[in-house]
């Protein structure tokens, strides 16, 4: 009997809670369901707006390839029929700089979010370097040096150091090239960088540019075409 009692006694405070689970959930259920809801509406969310970035990233990179075919538009006479379709000539550099200058800018307003604007920002500072507008050109090339993207974020670098290098400021040029060789990337690889130092020693401390081009002929003398750039690079260098 005893037995029995404590049997009865499980079942019955197996019941109570189960009818106090049932008890919560009816009195719940709103909120539960609002918050499943809510973390379908964010998954929604979330794969909408990758979906609609991808679309946006598509599409800056259209505009962004017509700007560059401007960017890499040949400047001077040509003759008929020797272009490529879709190709463009210009009739002095200038032209060519101020309307890739402005397909770049258009990339970037119409696309601010995007890895392709970034990429739009660094032409456009080439661009103004290139019309004589060397502050402009750095001024313009502080956010993406910034970019938490690498490739972005060392080419970026590479065209302010450049910039730094033409207005005469070797000792910010070379720590960012020196930076560079440090940690190369796909888009500024250590031999670019340290080439690049060389060329801003060249006639300034061509002894200096010396010893840089001397180091890269021992660690490329394995690859022909860098190495044959570099006897070049030295051969011309004043004694």
């Amino acid at each position: 009997m005893d037995r029995l009692t404590r049997h009865e006694l499980k079942q019955d405070e197996f019941r109570e809670n189960v009818e106090a689970v049932e008890l919560f959930a009816r009195k719940r259920w709103r909120q539960l369901t609002a918050g499943v809801v809510a973390v379908a509406v964010i998954l929604g969310l979330v794969i909408e707006l990758k979906s609609y970035s991808r679309r946006q990233e598509a599409a800056a990179n259209v505009v962004l390839g017509a700007a560059l075919k401007t960017f890499n538009g040949y400047v001077g006479t040509v003759a008929p029929g020797t272009l490529s379709p879709g190709d463009q000539s210009f009739a002095t550099a200038q032209a060519k700089y101020q309307k890739a200058l402005g397909e770049f800018l258009n990339v970037i307003a119409k696309y601010p979010h995007t890895e392709a604007a970034a990429y739009a920002q660094i032409h456009a500072a080439i661009c103004d370097a290139e019309l004589g507008k060397d502050n402009e050109a750095i001024k313009v090339l502080q956010q993406p040096a910034q970019s938490s993207n690498p490739e972005i974020r060392a080419l970026a670098r590479f065209a302010l150091a450049n910039e730094y290098a033409k207005s005469g400021q070797t000792a910010s040029a070379e720590k960012i090239y020196q930076d560079l060789s440090q940690h190369p990337t796909l888009s500024v690889p250590r031999a670019t960088a340290l080439m690049a130092m060389a060329q801003m020693y060249s006639t300034r401390q061509p002894a200096r540019a010396r010893q840089i081009y001397t180091q890269l002929q021992k660690e490329y003398a394995s690859d022909q075409t860098l190495a044959g750039a570099i006897k070049e690079q030295l051969a011309s260098l004043p004694n």
